[in-house]
């Protein structure tokens, strides 16, 4: 499969999440911390045309949001894109958190950030919903690599 995919930048999910949490203590309200999801959504790694068809379709999102995984128990890599610019941002902090992790790692790490930063309060049920559906479906997957 030619996937480009987010490879995370700190050693850990913990880690991931730690960072995420200090950088939005930065910022003092929520509009700015809605345009800096938008600009992380930015810097997802573009998907392949090829691979935004309906069976990588992630069921669950007001937008459209395309997902798929590629790797092993050891590892696993995801690469995703919506064509909603928030979602894409809220797609690159999970991505941050749990692509290019074991899948053990995957399936211990309780999305927490989600909590720390705020997001809970402020995105809408159809945005929740979508998140947690992402959530899920990277879930999924490392449980289906840790069982094969």
């Amino acid at each position: 499969m030619n996937m480009k995919t987010l490879e995370p930048a700190e050693p850990s999910a913990v880690l991931a999440q730690q960072a995420i949490a200090e950088e939005f203590s930065f910022f003092s309200d929520w509009s700015e911390r809605y345009q800096y999801l938008i600009d992380l959504g930015r810097k997802l790694a573009p998907m392949d045309a090829s691979l935004r068809i309906e069976a990588n379709r992630l069921h669950g999102c007001q937008s459209n949001v395309w997902i798929v995984s590629d790797g092993d128990a050891q590892c696993l890599h995801f690469t995703a894109a919506s064509d909603s610019a928030i979602v894409s941002g809220l797609i690159h902090l999970a991505l941050r958190v749990f692509s290019g992790r074991s899948a053990s790692e995957i399936v211990a790490t309780d999305a927490d950030y989600i909590t720390r930063i705020g997001l809970s309060q402020h995105l809408s049920p159809t945005r929740s919903n979508g998140l947690a559906a992402l959530i899920a479906f990277i879930k999924q997957q490392a449980q289906a690599a840790l069982a094969s």
